[in-house]
């Protein structure tokens, strides 16, 4: 009986436990990757990542630093999965 009764309140615990979380380190390497995805992107454009040179002269930011920005947008989304993801 006794081997039962903690085996009882054992057994949801290891239920729980199914893995292990990629944390900080995973989603700081993700976070690492779409940065210099995004630096690559910007330099094929001819610009430079962090500046806005089109808003100071009132001009329309070109489409393709449109499409770096919304790349780079869901590798964050991305990254954000990984941190919570389990991994073997």
């Amino acid at each position: 009986m006794r081997f039962h009764r903690s085996l009882s309140t054992l057994l949801p615990a290891l239920l729980l436990v199914t893995g292990t979380e990629a944390g900080p380190i995973g989603y700081a390497l993700c976070q690492g990757g779409c940065a210099t995805v995004v630096m690559a992107c910007y330099a094929a454009a001819g610009a430079v990542w962090g500046t806005n040179p089109w808003l100071a002269a009132g001009v329309p930011v070109p489409a393709v630093i449109v499409g770096c920005n919304s790349a780079y947008a869901g590798c964050q989304a991305t990254c954000a999965a990984v941190a919570f993801s389990p991994t073997p």
